[in-house]
């Protein structure tokens, strides 16, 4: 089977994927939601102009292991020739697949012209795909926005487009760039693209729970769901997913435990991250963990003012200790949870 046909068949096993997210879907946590069995995991975006400055950060955001296969190392760029030689150097580092970003809204990556500003420039759009897929022999995939904002929506154009140039699949936010991550993502106009489609269609916004995300799949007919911010309180929801699209009850034997949950990412963490990051990563992965159980905002209050990693876990493992398999409250609307994340 081709790479290809492999990367589809993983989708079709499973269609429940990890959303790249910036500052989360990193080594560690890949890892971490590849053990809790997320379909397809890809990395945050990378650079295509730090790659070939050879920038010692840029070049870590794409490291991985064979226990995350498959793995897409993501991209941005508005260069066509510099997106080709970095998707040429993933394909040298054994990437399962490159996808590229043209769905990240912030400032300093639009004011260049890429992320979700690609959406404005279809014909550029087409010649940075057209090189990147001629010079590499794995899959090439594609993250969009509905459109720029609500008066020029064309995912429908992005995706025939994508077809043409030989795409693997398209991913969906749906979201214009305009919205950024306010109100609701439009998974109608998302069942619309997917339905004249040519090209495999992934469907992407507001999946806060197992639930959601079988009743898109089902409502939509999409390919695949991808799932961010309700990964970020939930880490169970793919393997929840998966239990429920294939018709079986969710396992409540499995250990929800967030105790045990926090200090085997705790211990994962701490082998790919240095003191720094380590530090950043254990305080918002402990917030999230905590949304919905009770003395949450004090807990969160504590943990922002701690000074130390160690003082992080010994806050961390108290609360979770207390609140032991305890079930969640619903806190999808929580503000601190909507920041641009899925």
């Amino acid at each position: 089977m081709s790479s290809r046909g492999h990367l589809l068949e993983a989708l079709k096993q499973n269609p429940f994927v990890l959303a790249p997210m910036a500052g989360i879907t990193d080594h560690a946590f890949r890892t971490f939601m590849r053990q809790k069995l997320s379909s397809v995991v890809v990395t945050e975006l990378v650079s295509a102009a730090g790659i070939e400055h050879k920038s010692e950060r840029t070049l870590k955001l794409m490291s991985f292991d064979e226990s995350q296969r498959p793995v897409g190392i993501q991209l941005f760029g508005e260069d066509p020739s510099q997106m080709a030689k970095a998707a040429q150097l993933v394909e040298e580092m054994g990437a399962d697949f490159v996808d590229v970003n043209f769905g990240c809204p912030v400032p300093k990556v639009v004011k260049k012209g890429a992320g979700s500003a690609m959406l404005k420039d279809l014909p550029l759009m087409g010649k940075l795909l057209g090189e990147m897929v001629k010079s590499v022999k794995i899959p090439v995939t594609i993250k969009i926005r509905t459109g720029w904002d609500s008066q020029s929506r064309n995912a429908h154009e992005v995706a025939e487009l994508a077809y043409n140039e030989g795409i693997t699949w398209v991913a969906i936010h749906g979201r214009t760039r305009a919205q950024n991550y306010t109100g609701l993502a439009d998974w109608d106009y998302i069942a619309e693209v997917k339905a004249k489609s040519k090209v495999p269609i992934l469907g992407n916004g507001d999946i806060l729970s197992p639930q959601q995300a079988v009743l898109r799949l089902a409502q939509t007919g999409v390919d695949g769901i991808l799932i961010g911010r309700g990964a970020l309180k939930n880490p169970f929801i793919f393997v929840d997913a998966l239990a429920l699209w294939k018709g079986e009850k969710i396992d409540k034997s499995i250990n929800r435990d967030y105790f045990k949950l926090y200090t085997d990412l705790a211990q994962v963490l701490a082998l790919h991250c240095d003191e720094h990051i380590l530090g950043i990563q254990l305080k918002k992965f402990a917030a999230w963990f905590a949304t919905g159980y009770a003395g949450a905002a004090q807990f969160r209050k504590s943990l922002f003012q701690s000074k130390s990693n160690a003082e992080v876990l010994d806050l961390a493992l108290e609360f979770f200790g207390k609140i032991g398999s305890i079930e969640q409250e619903d806190t999808s609307q929580e503000e601190f949870l909507m920041g641009g994340h899925g």
